[in-house]
């Protein structure tokens, strides 16, 4: 497939942490206090790319290699994913398939699970230099 988009790399963001935590939504908008100082997922994907760059858990330009983490770190959590549905090998591999493909094509691939213990699991794949949807963000690596 030809690329949609111009992004030259990803960055790989993880987030683990408690599902009440998400629920809250004001610290995930950019405007927000303590938006850059939490941890949890921002409510739009792109905002990622506002967050501190430490948060950033990696950055790859050949996106076979950023659908593999993005694998790597779901696979490794998926015997805690709360649904058998999500955690069954088929529904993986399609995933997997997905995020690849929206990879490949320049754009963003996110995912997330709930898991056991009311806690919930953020794994995204951010499209950066430009991106497709928000082009005024700048790459928070220099």
């Amino acid at each position: 497939m030809t690329p949609h988009s111009t992004a030259e790399h990803h960055h790989g963001y993880m987030w683990l942490g408690s599902g009440f935590e998400l629920a809250k939504d004001g610290p995930r908008r950019p405007l927000h206090p303590e938006f850059m100082s939490n941890k949890v997922v921002p409510l739009e994907r792109a905002h990622w790319l506002l967050k501190p760059p430490a948060l950033i858990q990696g950055t790859w330009s050949s996106p076979q290699d950023a659908a593999d983490w993005f694998a790597d770190v779901v696979r490794g959590h998926a015997p805690s994913f709360a649904s058998e549905y999500e955690r069954a090998a088929s529904t993986l591999a399609d995933r997997f398939a997905r995020v690849a493909e929206d990879v490949a094509n320049g754009e963003d691939a996110v995912g997330g699970w709930y898991l056991t213990g009311a806690r919930f699991l953020s794994v995204s794949l951010i499209a950066c230099a430009s991106h497709r949807f928000r082009p005024e963000l700048r790459c928070p690596q220099r």
